[in-house]
C-alpha cells in the first residue's frame, strides 16, 4: 500500500502549522521539515507551505520542487536532508581547519618562540644586568606609553600656560606683540616612530623620483642600458655606513641657511636612506620595461605613438607589477638602512632611541631596545 494512504490528516496539518511558526521565526527550520515529512507532508506541500511564508521559494540546491509535486517519497526526502547535513559537516570541518592553519599554528610558533626566549633570558647575564624576557619587555613598553603621556601632559600644560601669559599681556596693552614659543621637551619614543616614518618615506619618495624614470630610459634604450649599468653594478652592493660621512660632508656644504626649514640630520638620513634603497626600484624597472610583450611594441610602431603616449599607454601599464615589485624591495631595504643611518647622524628616530639607551646603560636598557626591535620588526611586516 502506498505510504501516502496511511497517513493521518490531522497529523499532517499540525506538521505543516508546526512549519509555518518555524519558518516565520527562521528558526528549526530543517528539525521542522524532517518531522514534517515524517506526518507524511509531501514536499510538493513543503514548498507550497514555504511559499505561503516567504512568498517566491527557491529549493535548496539539488532538489527539483514544483507546486504540484507530490510524487516524493518520505525516504527520497530523508536521503536528501542526511546528504545536505554531510554537506553542511564538511563545510563546517573545513572552515574549522582553515581556522587552525591561519591562527593556531601562528599563536603556538609564537608561544614556543616566548617559551624559549624566556628559557635563554633566564641564563643569560649582561654587564648591564639580566637579560630581559618577554615579562620584563611588556613591562619596558607600558613605561614607555607613560613616558609618552606624561610628556603630553607637560606640553599641553605648557602651551596653557603661554596662552594664559600672552593673554594677561595683551589684556593690558592691546598692541604689545606676543610670542609663541613652541614645546621643546624631550622626544618620546612614539615621537621618534613617527620621525622614522617621515624620514624612511622622505628618502623613499627621493629614491623614487630618481629610479623609476632613470628604469624606464635604461629599459628603452640599450645604449643608455650599457652606459648606466656598470654604475649600478658597482654602487648597489655599497654599505650605507660607506655613504653616510660623504652625504653629511655634502649636506653640511650645500645646505647653509640661517633658517633651515629641515634639520641637516634628517637630510643626512633620509639621502643616504634615498641611496640605498635606490638600486632594487632601478633593477626591477629596466627588467620589467624590457620584458614588455613584443607585439604590444609592434602595435605602438603601427599606430606612430609618440614617446610620450607610448610610455604612459604601453610601457608603464606593462611593466607596473616590477615596478612595484621593485618599490616593495626598496621600501624594505630603507627601512633596514635607516636605523644605522639614524644611529650615526644622531638624527631623531628609532636608531637615535636604540643608541641613547645603549649608551645610558641603565638596567631597563635592554627592555626598551628590545622593545624598539620588536616596533621596527612590526612596522616592517605591516
Amino acid at each position: 500500500t502506498d505510504w501516502r494512504s496511511k497517513r493521518n490528516n490531522n497529523l499532517v496539518e499540525k506538521a505543516k502549522d508546526k512549519l509555518k511558526d518555524a519558518a516565520r521565526k527562521k528558526i528549526n527550520i530543517m528539525t521542522a521539515s524532517i518531522e514534517a515529512a515524517k506526518a507524511g507532508v509531501t514536499t510538493g506541500e513543503w514548498a507550497d507551505t514555504m511559499r505561503e511564508v516567504f512568498g517566491e521559494f527557491r529549493a535548496p540546491t539539488g532538489v527539483t520542487v514544483s507546486k504540484s509535486s507530490d510524487s516524493e517519497s518520505l525516504p527520497t526526502l530523508q536521503k536528501k536532508v542526511k546528504e545536505e547535513s554531510k554537506r553542511l559537516k564538511r563545510n563546517i570541518k573545513l572552515l574549522i581547519d582553515n581556522a587552525i592553519r591561519a591562527l593556531a599554528l601562528p599563536v603556538l610558533g609564537i608561544f614556543f618562540f616566548l617559551l624559549l626566549w624566556q628559557m635563554l633570558a633566564n641564563n643569560i647575564v649582561t654587564s648591564l644586568g639580566q637579560f630581559p624576557g618577554p615579562t620584563q619587555v611588556m613591562e619596558q613598553s607600558h613605561n614607555l606609553v607613560s613616558e609618552h603621556n606624561r610628556e603630553r601632559q607637560k606640553e599641553a600644560a605648557f602651551y596653557e600656560r603661554q596662552e594664559k601669559r600672552n593673554a594677561k599681556k595683551l589684556e593690558k596693552n592691546p598692541d604689545a606683540k606676543v610670542k609663541v614659543r613652541t614645546y621643546t621637551g624631550k622626544a618620546t619614543f612614539f615621537d621618534q616612530i613617527i620621525t622614522s616614518l617621515i624620514t624612511v618615506a622622505f628618502g623613499f619618495l627621493i629614491a623614487t623620483i630618481v629610479a623609476v624614470p632613470l628604469g624606464i630610459v635604461c629599459g628603452l634604450s640599450e645604449t643608455a642600458y650599457r652606459c648606466v649599468n656598470p654604475i649600478i653594478q658597482t654602487f648597489k652592493p655599497v654599505s650605507p655606513l660607506a655613504w653616510l660621512p660623504l652625504v653629511t660632508m655634502v649636506v653640511s656644504a650645500l645646505y647653509v641657511s640661517d633658517d633651515p626649514f629641515f634639520e641637516k640630520s634628517f637630510l643626512t638620513s633620509a639621502f643616504t636612506v634615498a641611496l640605498c634603497c635606490l638600486w632594487p626600484t632601478v633593477v626591477n624597472t629596466i627588467v620589467g620595461v624590457a620584458s614588455i610583450d613584443r607585439d604590444l611594441v609592434n602595435v605602438s610602431r603601427v599606430l606612430q605613438l609618440s614617446p610620450i603616449v607610448h610610455i604612459r599607454k604601453i610601457v608603464i601599464p606593462s611593466a607596473i607589477p616590477m615596478i612595484f615589485t621593485g618599490l616593495r624591495l626598496s621600501l624594505a631595504t630603507g627601512w633596514m638602512v635607516l636605523i644605522a643611518a639614524e644611529m650615526l647622524a644622531q638624527n631623531p628616530g628609532l636608531g637615535k632611541f636604540i643608541w641613547d639607551e645603549f649608551q645610558n646603560g641603565s638596567s631597563n636598557s635592554l627592555g626598551r631596545i628590545i622593545v624598539a626591535v620588536l616596533v621596527l620588526g612590526l612596522i616592517g611586516f605591516g
